[in-house]
């Protein structure tokens, strides 16, 4: 993270949130127009991982749906943004911070049993998970205590900050902190690619599928960047459709209205998010393979197992041995 980063991120909670708004949207602005050749689209990201086979079902792409929920606003608004997916028959993952709110038990429940998946997501969202390798070990016992509670395989970490190397000492199958580009992350190291890839085990800890974001975060469009309709998430997923990849998208509730009047600082219309829905139904149906993040590791993490007496790099996926 870059000293700019860390001063804003310290900052953060004593500044107003029209003022940090403000502040975002300067920036982002900046940014966009240095890294107009590689946002939304990083063309270095299409090529497929040697071996590649396509998808289940022979579906062209992979269409994963989060969401991260960072406030207690955003868990009040999770049940009614799960039914109005579940008309459009599609099923997502919730991603909740265990410390930061009450997380309700029956919440969870709820989802699970409407096909939803459960996730992980960081344990304050304070900024300090990756301050000291000290201070991570201590707050990973505490997160694979919440994964054991909620029977929950996935992580992603708040704000998009990772490394890959810790994340190994979590008890998961897949960890989503990472993306193929987004220079308006305050880590913003893409990992180039638009498929999910393999991190290694390394000694005793543990490996785990990396699914990286791919579709521009509903935030960063709606409300830094203030697009005033889909566009932009058009033109990426058409562009990954070509590729054959993953559709990864973050929406979050706590940024959505979902009633009529006046929006408060760092809201949108939901209407937005379920226009894209309603386009990747139409525009691509049969095409895609809504998945749930769980599944799709489950399917890479057997994609990455080289059949018996084949050379050990056959069928390998991309990878990352660690640091």
């Amino acid at each position: 993270m870059s000293l700019l980063s860390r001063v804003y991120y310290l900052m953060k909670p004593v500044l107003p949130r029209r003022l940090q708004i403000l502040l975002r949207r300067k920036w982002v602005a900046r940014v966009r127009r240095l890294h107009q050749d590689t946002w939304p689209v990083d063309r270095a990201a299409g090529d497929p991982p040697r071996g590649w086979r396509g998808w289940p079902q022979g579906k062209r792409f992979a269409l994963v749906l989060t969401h991260d929920v960072e406030t207690a606003a955003g868990h009040r608004r999770c049940a009614e943004l799960a039914a109005l997916e579940e008309k459009l028959g599609l099923r997502s993952a919730f991603n909740f911070v265990p410390e930061r709110y009450t997380v309700s038990a029956g919440l969870r429940d709820e989802l699970a049993r409407g096909g939803f998946e459960i996730g992980v997501h960081g344990l304050l969202h304070d900024g300090r998970l990756y301050e000291s390798r000290a201070e991570f070990d201590l707050r990973a016992k505490k997160i694979n205590a919440y994964l054991r509670q909620w029977r929950a395989v996935g992580f992603r970490s708040p704000s998009m900050q990772h490394n890959l190397d810790w994340i190994r000492d979590l008890e998961i199958e897949y960890d989503a902190s990472t993306f193929d580009t987004d220079p308006f992350e305050p880590q913003p190291d893409g990992a180039r690619t638009i498929f999910p890839f393999f991190v290694e085990p390394r000694g005793d800890r543990g490996g785990y599928v990396e699914l990286p974001y791919t579709l521009p975060q509903d935030f960063t469009l709606f409300v830094l960047l203030r697009e005033p309709g889909i566009a932009v998430w058009k033109e990426k997923l058409a562009w990954i459709a070509e590729k054959g990849g993953m559709a990864l998208l973050i929406a979050h509730p706590d940024y959505m209205r979902f009633q009529a009047g006046s929006f408060r600082p760092g809201e949108y219309p939901v209407r937005l998010y379920l226009e894209f829905l309603s386009h990747v139904r139409q525009r691509y149906e049969n095409l895609f393979w809504n998945a749930l993040p769980r599944e799709v590791a489950r399917f890479w993490r057997g994609r990455c197992a080289a059949p018996a007496g084949a050379h050990p790099g056959a069928w390998s996926a991309l990878r990352v041995e660690g640091r």
